[in-house]
């Protein structure tokens, strides 16, 4: 018997929840998004998506032995150890591997996430001795935490901080160690378990919530491909390898378009006047439509934001970062939103009659 690990439903094959897949997909074409978190019941493919996403990426190039798969063609990124012999001139041996899904257990604590610090080591032999611990090894990685909501508020914060940033710092009594910590980070929670914090809420990129899917014949196709995934893997996941190449291709161009999208100052002023309409706190939702909006433009082979991009990405970008008045209902922040991507928002003085402020 082969113990291989056991295979993956194809990404290509699920079944509509099209926000879910658009949101995990934007993440990947820019991995600087914070992540994104899936809300919604038991049994809605959370788990089978976020696999299925590592599986359609690229394998990527590692230096062969080191914890931290630094990419061997990137030394702006390299962890301190892969710097020094980098910078020593040493030709660093490389090694191509599969995107990997590291799981975060619910009862990690954080050392055993940001990895450890050996002080006494530092002070005896003066030089630095760290272990690395959960964001070392989903550094180029996904990041997969499911019942976010049920873990310790702190870890949270700490977990949100590195994929922002895209760097581990851990610093005990004034020794610190830092090591790249690019992952894409997805955190999965029911919703009926407890909510997550507004604050830790409002730190992830991006947010959808998804149902089960209410359409019979939509059900009997996610009834007939499960059926045929299980019965025979190999040929089901055959059968989609079309589907999985051309995501793959249009993955990797997005990429490569990305840095090159341009945005008009037209779509800011659109992005800074939904912000206000919608009463959201701080500047973070203006940034991260903006950078939404970029990745979708890329996605969607456009290489300048236009407004029908910003629509199709404010439920993703906005939907968890509504202000909650008290006693406000929900279903009234989700009608604002609804409107708001149908541009029916409400003029301002400075508007050109489309709801929307125009250029300067």
């Amino acid at each position: 018997m082969h113990n291989h690990k056991p295979k993956s439903y194809p990404f290509a094959a699920i079944v509509g929840q099209d926000s879910m897949k658009l949101g995990l997909i934007l993440n990947v074409i820019n991995p600087r998004l914070s992540g994104i978190l899936i809300r919604g019941e038991k049994g809605t493919a959370k788990s089978t998506a976020v696999r299925a996403l590592a599986e359609l990426l690229p394998e990527i190039e590692v230096v062969a032995d080191c914890p931290y798969s630094c990419d061997p063609d990137n030394p702006q990124a390299h962890c301190p150890a892969c710097h020094s012999r980098h910078e020593a001139g040493e030709k660093l041996a490389r090694s191509k591997r599969p995107m990997r899904v590291v799981n975060l257990p619910i009862s990690a604590t954080e050392d055993r996430v940001v990895g450890t610090l050996d002080i006494e080591h530092a002070i005896k032999h003066g030089e630095k001795k760290f272990e690395p611990g959960v964001l070392a090894e989903a550094n180029r990685g996904i990041l997969y935490v499911d019942e976010v909501n049920l873990l310790d508020d702190h870890i949270v914060d700490v977990l949100l901080d590195a994929a922002a940033m895209g760097v581990n710092t851990v610093e005990r009594e004034g020794v610190s160690f830092s090591h790249p910590a690019q992952f894409i980070l997805v955190g999965t929670m029911n919703p009926e378990e407890g909510e997550l914090r507004p604050q830790l809420l409002d730190r992830f990129g991006l947010c959808v919530t998804i149902g089960g899917i209410g359409d019979p014949a939509q059900r009997v196709e996610v009834i007939k491909r499960r059926g045929a995934f299980e019965e025979d893997p190999d040929a089901f996941i055959a059968a989609w390898e079309t589907g999985q190449a051309e995501l793959r291709k249009k993955i990797t161009a997005a990429q490569r378009l990305l840095p090159d999208v341009k945005t008009e100052d037209d779509i800011l002023y659109r992005i800074a006047d939904i912000a206000i309409q919608m009463g959201v706190d701080g500047h973070r939702a203006d940034l991260v439509m903006l950078k939404t909006a970029k990745a979708l433009a890329a996605w969607n082979g456009s290489s300048q934001v236009e407004p029908a991009h910003v629509q199709e990405i404010l439920e993703l970008a906005l939907a968890h970062r509504m202000r909650r008045k008290p006693f406000q209902e929900v279903g009234a922040d989700q009608q604002k939103l609804h409107q708001a991507m149908h541009g029916h928002a409400h003029q301002h003085p400075h508007s050109h009659g489309h709801g929307f402020a125009g250029k300067k």
